[in-house]
């Protein structure tokens, strides 16, 4: 089964920390965060030409000595798994290249599964809100206990992680990041992301300000108290 590929970006720095990867863009979502950028992505893949695997495989190929791996993201790449995702990171894996993987954590049976079967190396978990308040982060009804599950499960120090949570003004203050950080106290790195607000879903989101850099300072030294490593990545 060929997986259904709707974007690919030859070479990045920021996707990875400290790693030169190419990014694999998958369509859907069972989400809806108002903030998302990569709406088109989620509510109408169509627009998007399917890029072949091979040409992936031909990129990687030709980039051996240049490219450490692949980070999958999306959309929400774990919805994949009976579409051929699997077999695709196989194929990553056998050509030594590291891989990576974005996930908003809805599925921690197949997060385990790929990590059990040393598919991935890296996991990266967007937070999007304290648990209590996922349904209004994500606009859908969420099983936070399956959140809970990925989060123990990164916890559990099975594999090299990070947990990132983008702060977005009337979802995510200071309060919210300090109880995100209890949440996932003793994890390897915590992540805040800028929020930008130019091509956001939510078109009233988009009349809002990002946090200025003095209240990401207030959420880095709240986020601090429980979560050792915290960096901030954004403008």
């Amino acid at each position: 089964m060929s997986l259904e590929i709707k974007g690919f970006i030859e070479t990045s720095l920021v996707d990875w920390d400290g790693k030169m990867v190419s990014v694999v863009f998958l369509p859907g979502c069972n989400f809806r965060c108002p903030y998302c950028q990569n709406i088109d992505l989620i509510d109408h893949p169509e627009k998007f030409k399917t890029i072949p695997e091979e040409r992936i495989f031909e990129y990687l190929d030709s980039h051996k000595d240049f490219i450490d791996g692949v980070c999958i993201t999306g959309g929400e790449p774990t919805l994949h798994k009976n579409s051929g995702l699997t077999e695709f990171i196989k194929k990553i894996k056998q050509k030594g290249f590291l891989v990576k993987l974005d996930t908003n954590g809805s599925d921690p049976d197949y997060m385990k599964e790929l990590v059990e079967d040393n598919l991935i190396d890296f996991v990266a978990m967007d937070i999007k809100a304290p648990l209590e308040d996922y349904n209004k982060a994500t606009n859908v009804k969420v099983n936070t206990g399956a959140i809970k599950e990925s989060i123990l499960f990164l916890l559990s120090g099975n594999i090299d992680h990070e947990f990132r949570t983008t702060v977005v003004p009337t979802i995510t203050g200071v309060p919210e990041i300090e109880e995100i950080s209890k949440l996932i106290a003793g994890a390897k790195k915590f992540m805040l992301q800028q929020f930008e607000p130019e091509n956001c879903k939510d078109i009233e989101l988009r009349k809002l300000k990002p946090y200025s850099k003095e209240i990401i300072s207030e959420m880095m030294h709240s986020a601090k108290k429980h979560t050792e490593n915290v960096a901030y990545r954004g403008k």
